[in-house]
């Protein structure tokens, strides 16, 4: 999908293994820290019934599209769209890539000709063309939602098919948490959304909710819950602040020099030494689910003894060594190959 840290899309055939193991071909998988959706989408096409969620509004309208969508939506409050002889999401795309550049918030703040409301220097996470397109874009969709001429699920198609243009086009190095000096090569492009290819597979019967996996765990019931946290101090709200204004729709205070919206509210207590491991013991002690499967890394905030001491309270824990290339923004020091753990949990 994209360079997001923490991508399990290598990781699957050991993950789907490991679930077919478990409860068989058929059950419901809940993934309550889905991010991008690789791993719901797989669950998907494997036959599951998914509940994914994720605190990200980015994360939900990927899961939205991965999950509840096989096919176009009708985009019925549109019909003053020609939709001619192409399917009505394809009409709307290009009638978003034809809109007329106009400077805005992302202009202002996130490119080199605008002026940042916060006075300081100009940004370049997108050349001032892109950015100014960016804008148009957004409020147009925003305009339809308040109008209530496209349906959530519609929104959500469309805000995913924007964020995976803007991540072709971003003058970065891997995530968004800082801007790149010089502009590289693909950020030089034009951005052009790009309509997606829908799953076909029929299986839709699915739920997709938003908030902390902490808060919905006592209400999700599953056969097996998958558990990708974040290994890092880092966190997803600050490093992809800009995909999820996009998500959003709103024009959050950019502040500082990297522009970041206030994330506070997304704060994670995994990304924690002192409240992560509270947080893995209040999701497996309040799910209605006794089987689980829990990915982590080698280098992350808790060692493996720390994982298995706590996992052992809650019954049977069995754990897979897998060797892994590493997320890694460009020119970092650290080494490119690491073991990942597969950690299995039986109630």
């Amino acid at each position: 999908m994209y360079r997001y840290i923490g991508n399990k899309a290598k990781l699957l055939p050991f993950i789907m293994d490991k679930t077919r193991e478990l409860i068989g071909c058929t059950g419901v998988v809940a993934d309550i820290m889905a991010g991008t959706g690789s791993v719901s989408l797989e669950f998907r096409r494997q036959g599951y019934s998914v509940i994914a969620s994720d605190i990200m509004t980015y994360s939900y309208h990927h899961l939205v599209v991965n999950l509840l969508l096989n096919e176009s939506p009708a985009f019925a409050g549109l019909r003053h769209i020609p939709f001619n002889n192409t399917t009505p999401y394809e009409a709307v795309i290009d009638y978003l890539n034809a809109l007329e550049a106009k400077k805005g918030f992302f202009f202002n703040e996130f490119a080199p000709d605008g002026k940042p409301e916060s006075s300081c220097d100009p940004r370049k996470y997108f050349t001032s063309e892109n950015a100014a397109k960016i804008d148009c874009i957004r409020e147009q969709i925003n305009s339809w939602i308040d109008l209530n001429q496209i349906t959530n699920t519609e929104a959500s198609l469309l805000k995913h098919t924007l964020i995976m243009a803007v991540n072709r086009v971003a003058n970065i190095s891997g995530t968004y948490g800082y801007f790149l000096s010089d502009f590289k090569k693909n950020a030089l492009e034009s951005i052009i959304l790009t309509p997606i290819q829908f799953d076909e597979t029929e299986n839709v019967n699915h739920t997709v909710f938003q908030g902390f996996a902490e808060d919905l765990a006592e209400n999700i019931t599953a056969d097996l819950c998958y558990i990708d946290p974040p290994y890092m101090k880092r966190q997803y709200a600050a490093n992809y602040h800009i995909l999820e204004t996009i998500a959003k729709g709103d024009f959050p205070d950019a502040i500082g020099k990297s522009g970041l919206r206030d994330w506070w509210d997304q704060h994670s207590k995994f990304c924690t030494k002192t409240r992560g491991i509270d947080s893995f013991e209040s999701v497996i002690s309040k799910m209605n689910c006794d089987k689980f499967i829990i990915s982590y890394s080698e280098d992350g905030l808790f060692s493996l003894q720390q994982l298995m001491e706590c996992f052992a309270k809650y019954g049977s824990v069995d754990v897979q060594h897998i060797d892994y290339n590493r997320f890694r923004s460009n020119n970092s020091p650290l080494p490119k190959k690491l073991k990942e753990y597969i950690i299995t949990i039986q109630k």
